[in-house]
């Protein structure tokens, strides 16, 4: 195949990507067959769903013993903004019936990967998140955005300035409305604001040691609002 014949192919191929995309910007079609077998809660089960993006689904092949739990069920998707899981909070939490969400979003919103986002676009996303849970009887806990010092997909972006601000914003949005804010920003910060490298190969996804201090954390703040 000669190089123009290649670079066209490549152009639809990237185009079609583009359009099967555009057609399911959620990712609504992600975990439906998982919603649909996994069912209702039992009687007395304390059903938890984290809804996230790359950091959440990645959680459990780095400690799979934590999601062994059935009544842990992850709804994580990598690369996603707020507006893409705000889309599929209701398919994905409301309608599993959880006794608790746990909310960790926004890095990606900071790093544009839906395009240009603000703060307080980002933070309103997760009020909205929040605000239907509470809505559908559901607790909610509002982690803070974990550091980034910077992206090494798209570099220059200061989330290392900027994830700060958003934090502030969250916590005092979830201690003004009784909401459990899971604070994983200030234990692992390093002097950068960063995350610093055994938490983080990629100063970005946290490693095996990352999530062991990420585990208890989250424990604690499930406890917390099912108490």
């Amino acid at each position: 195949m000669n190089k123009v014949k290649y670079i066209i192919l490549l152009v639809v191929l990237l185009g079609l990507q583009h359009t099967t995309n555009a057609q399911d910007w959620p990712d609504l079609n992600r975990f439906r067959k998982q919603n649909k077998s996994l069912g209702l809660p039992s009687e007395g089960e304390h059903r938890v769903v984290f809804m996230g993006n790359s950091i959440t689904e990645g959680w459990p092949s780095m400690d799979p013993e934590y999601f062994a739990n059935p009544s842990y069920i992850n709804r994580g998707i990598s690369g996603q903004t707020t507006p893409q899981m705000l889309l599929r909070f209701r398919a994905d939490v409301i309608d599993l019936q959880p006794k608790v969400v746990v909310i960790l979003a926004g890095t990606n919103d900071i790093a544009g990967n839906t395009g240009p986002m603000t703060l307080e676009e980002i933070r309103d996303n997760i009020i909205s998140m929040s605000e239907l849970a509470k809505a559908n009887g559901i607790k909610v806990v509002i982690s803070s955005v974990l550091p980034a010092h910077d992206y090494i997909w798209r570099p220059g972006l200061e989330p290392n300035i900027k994830i700060p601000k958003l934090n502030a914003m969250l916590k005092d949005y979830a201690e003004t409305k009784g909401i459990i804010y899971l604070d994983y920003f200030s234990v692992m910060v390093d002097d950068r604001n960063g995350l610093p490298k055994d938490l983080a190969d990629d100063g970005v996804h946290p490693t095996k040691k990352g999530y062991a201090i990420m585990r208890p954390l989250a424990e604690e703040a499930i406890a917390r609002a099912l108490n």
